[in-house]
């Protein structure tokens, strides 16, 4: 199996107001296909490491590889490229634009990327709309959605530049029990019948614990 993601000895440290190790040694390797959730109480550390891992945080020591590619050290464009390429964001508010029909939000990423023509990308939205049951949305202003709904919606523009690898920060963190098990649903799908590899933290421990694999972190290290 692929790694699609590796960290080695990845420290980072605070240093306003005094100097803090906020993650210490971190090492792991994630494969293709692989689901899985980070866990911690709030300050352990797991939030630090996802902007590490996403490439948004560069202020840290050791080494990060996205694809077998060690991206440590890039430019912010470089980085960027990556990002829009390589990984797709899910987060706890869905930050849709309201005025935007669903359509229009899942194509944002691609227009950004520029590596398809409008109507290749308009295909390609309905496509991740349809995977994610929503086809039939698609022409809806997004602020005509429910919450579930609405989060979905993220997760087919995530999807759209066909990344190696989905970030979640808290993807389930602002929905009822019911919506919750309808996200987690469409992630194992999507690892399942689509090999898309998702990374998400959580504190959802019903979620965490349905996931193919747990990493727990407490003050900055990683316990289990």
């Amino acid at each position: 199996m692929k790694t699609i993601l590796k960290t080695e000895n990845i420290n980072k440290f605070f240093h306003d107001p005094v100097e803090f190790q906020v993650l210490k040694n971190i090492s792991f390797e994630v494969q293709q296909g692989e689901f899985l959730s980070m866990v911690g109480k709030s300050g352990s550390g797991k939030s630090t490491l996802l902007y590490i891992l996403s490439t948004m945080d560069t202020d840290f020591k050791g080494q990060l590889f996205i694809d077998q590619e060690n991206v440590t050290g890039y430019d912010q464009d470089k980085l960027a490229r990556i990002r829009n390429e390589k990984i797709g964001f899910v987060f706890q508010f869905h930050y849709l634009l309201a005025e935007f029909t669903c359509l229009k939000n899942v194509m944002i990423p691609a227009l950004k990327l520029g590596k398809y023509s409008e109507k290749e990308i308009e295909e390609r939205a309905y496509e991740k709309l349809k995977i994610l049951g929503l086809a039939d949305q698609a022409l809806k202003l997004a602020s005509k959605l429910s919450g579930g709904q609405q989060q979905r919606v993220a997760i087919a523009r995530a999807l759209i530049n066909d990344p190696l690898l989905i970030m979640g920060d808290e993807p389930t963190g602002n929905l009822d029990s019911k919506n919750s098990n309808i996200v987690f649903d469409t992630f194992q799908e999507l690892t399942r019948n689509y090999h898309q590899t998702i990374i998400a933290v959580t504190h959802d421990e019903d979620f965490a614990k349905r996931s193919d694999r747990i990493i727990e972190m407490k003050d900055g290290e990683i316990i289990v």
